[in-house]
């Protein structure tokens, strides 16, 4: 299979190349691979109960991530431990996955 070298203009992009396009654009950062995709059959209905206490935890999960991250002395331990490791790409992922078990379905971490 060809291997395809986009033109520099593309490999620059990231999100929508305008408001009124459906097809998304992403750069990865550690392999400088260029991937779309398209946003096909968005739902329209209105999001259901579930919907909505999922997308509060985890916005409540990501304040705590970014909480954490901005403290120096624990931002130190996670990016030794995330060094360590090697199935997360990023730090906020890697937090991400280690704070997450720690917060229950209505995003309050458990054992306060």
């Amino acid at each position: 299979m060809a291997e395809i070298k986009p033109m520099a203009l593309i490999e620059s992009m990231k999100k929508k190349v305008c408001m009124h396009s459906d097809v998304y654009f992403r750069t990865n950062k550690q392999t400088g691979k260029v991937t779309t995709g398209k946003l096909c059959n968005p739902s329209t209905k209105e999001p259901s109960e579930n919907q909505v206490k999922a997308k509060a935890r985890f916005a409540k999960v990501v304040a705590a991530v970014r909480a954490i991250l901005a403290d120096s002395t624990e931002k130190a331990k996670l990016q030794a431990e995330f060094k360590s490791q090697t199935k997360y790409g990023s730090l906020f992922g890697y937090a991400m996955h280690k704070l997450n078990g720690n917060y229950d379905e209505n995003g309050d971490l458990i054992g306060d």
